[in-house]
């Protein structure tokens, strides 16, 4: 028989709890199904980075052809190009 989950008096101490204990103790993870969260938004850290100007003017030129914020494009050419490193990195 598995464990009750706690009730819990904030996130942080909801935090600690599960750095502490394995989740296999209290749920049956046999019955576990996919689920999907549409509306979750990953969180954003804003950094610096340093470019030089030739590259930022031509990221907002073609974010202009796109008409996306050239902020957003970065973003875009950051995770194409992550995704396309991690599928090489794998063969």
């Amino acid at each position: 028989m598995k464990k009750e989950i706690p009730k819990f008096k904030s996130e942080n101490a909801e935090k600690e709890f599960w750095q502490k204990n394995d989740s296999a103790d209290f749920l049956d993870w046999k019955k576990a199904q996919p689920m999907a969260f549409p509306n979750l938004k990953p969180t954003l850290k804003m950094i610096s980075i340093r470019l030089p100007q030739f590259i930022i003017d031509e990221l907002k030129v073609e974010a202009n052809r796109l008409d996306i914020p050239y902020q957003s494009l970065i973003k875009k050419y950051l995770d194409q190009s992550l995704r396309k490193e991690k599928t090489r990195s794998k063969i």
